[in-house]
């Protein structure tokens, strides 16, 4: 792809490095916000600085927050004692849009993947297991996607917690085997959750 200018050729670049934008879009989005007020290029260039310098992660559940403690663990009507494990901040917001689930969550960062060269030390999954053996977690709500990587996730941490007595549980497979859970209907998600199973049940299918 020729440019006539270094500065759009730069600017083409570095838009498509974002997933999922080839050089193509990646033109066509840069042409776009060529023709927006500055102001506007401002304001989107402003928020994304200020995203990137000001974002946290939640202390409890590894959720992105603004504060310390996100709004979901910092709130009292939640039930601490029931956790939802799940891989990143997508998937709390699918869960959350099925109005179905008042736990806290756990958001492990990833799943295990050899192949890519993600490890259980790569997870967030270390300060999942200090917390259940602190006494407080009477249950663990596996809501990974199924797929390999997603189910030997579950395997190890069900595994690490060998010798404890909470109650493990997998979300019910009416959603297709390969499907990432962002994608589910929200109705499809809602009865996973509500109709979830022991994962022991689940190591047996």
């Amino acid at each position: 792809m020729e440019f006539s200018s270094k500065l759009l050729e730069n600017a083409v670049y570095e838009v498509s490095q974002l997933p999922g934008i080839g050089k193509r879009t990646a033109l066509r989005l840069v042409l776009h916000l060529l023709k927006q007020p500055k102001e506007q290029t401002t304001r989107l260039t402003s928020a994304l600085v200020n995203l990137k310098s000001n974002i946290k992660f939640c202390k409890n559940c590894h959720n992105i927050s603004d504060v310390i403690l996100c709004e979901i663990c910092a709130n009292p009507k939640r039930d601490q004692t029931t956790v939802c494990v799940v891989e990143d901040i997508r998937d709390v917001m699918a869960i959350e849009n099925t109005d179905q689930f008042k736990g806290h969550y756990h958001v492990l960062g990833g799943k295990i993947s050899p192949m890519e060269g993600v490890g259980p030390q790569d997870l967030t999954i270390a300060s999942l297991i200090e917390k259940v053996k602190k006494g407080e977690i009477k249950e663990l709500i596996f809501a990974l996607s199924s797929t390999m990587e997603g189910d030997t996730t579950n395997f190890y941490i069900f595994k690490q917690l060998e010798g404890t007595e909470i109650k493990t549980s997998t979300i019910a497979r009416g959603i297709a085997i390969g499907d990432e859970l962002e994608y589910a209907d929200e109705v499809t998600l809602g009865r996973s959750i509500l109709n979830r199973i022991p994962f022991e049940n689940s190591l047996k299918a």
